[in-house]
């Protein structure tokens, strides 16, 4: 397994639980922050015994955003370009997982740490966090996560985020879509912990071809969709894990997956 700097990985009961680990810099996403969170995904994406990732941070913050002092950095404007497509693969990654993603939010979550929170499946987060997007305040616009929060939030809402850079309470996200739950701050974990048990006990071959299906059809025109989930129903009707399903329901007994 590889070893990190920034972030914590481990792997326990079909969970791998990432963990963002620099609180004295309340975890902005640096280059090599973002650099172990790819590395992280990819081995989460590729381990069996990994059914769902949770997301997570050490300190009181979850993510400030992105590292201003390396936005302000004295290099070629090519290879700033270069640097900030960690956001783009990050978030790329994160949707293509073929894994359900829980997001514990145990403090603020920010500009591009608002991001990756959004990119998650579900939000878990502390009743005393707080949202925003306050890379207008400083001169910053908050592009690389604009297309997340017009996929999670209304519109007029996600405008207000992006132009005012004001940050909203964990029960105002709540209510505009952002957040799943708000929970009190010491329950955030245990929270993640339930709903993550929960997704590790799906079939995995199933939960692969639903997650898929999920993030591949959201921006499709409604009946190239509908051709598409049904390409894909017919397929998961093919699994080994469907029939079982079906005889544990049946029987009145828990299903035991085979994961294909």
């Amino acid at each position: 397994m590889p070893e990190y700097e920034n972030i914590t990985y481990q792997v326990a009961d079909h969970v791998a639980t990432i963990t963002l680990n620099q609180p004295d810099k309340r975890n902005a996403l640096s280059h090599a922050m973002l650099d172990d969170l790819l590395s992280a995904f990819a081995a989460a994406r590729d381990d069996d015994a990994a059914r769902c990732v949770v997301l997570t941070a050490a300190g009181k913050v979850f993510s400030a955003g992105g590292d201003l002092s390396g936005f302000s950095a004295d290099v070629p404007l090519d290879q700033k370009y270069l640097d900030t497509g960690r956001f783009v693969q990050l978030f790329r990654d994160i949707g293509l997982l073929g894994k359900p993603t829980i997001c514990a939010v145990n403090g603020h979550a920010l500009a591009g740490g608002l991001g990756v929170m959004l990119a998650c499946d579900l939000v878990i987060a502390s009743e005393d966090a707080q949202f925003g997007t306050p890379e207008i305040n400083v001169g910053l616009f908050p592009f690389m996560i604009m297309a997340i929060i017009y996929r999670n939030v209304p519109r007029k809402k996600a405008n207000e985020l992006l132009l005012l850079g004001d940050r909203l309470t964990a029960s105002e996200a709540v209510e505009w879509g952002l957040v799943n739950r708000a929970v009190p701050s010491g329950q955030v974990q245990s929270a993640a912990a339930e709903w993550a048990g929960k997704l590790a006990g799906k079939s995995p071959v199933v939960m692969r071809l639903g997650h898929d299906a999920m993030h591949h059809q959201q921006d499709l025109p409604l009946m190239t969709a509908l051709e598409y989930l049904h390409a894909q129903l017919t397929l998961t009707l093919g699994t080994e894990d469907v029939i079982e399903g079906a005889m544990a329901f049946f029987e009145k007994r828990d299903p035991v997956w085979k994961g294909k």
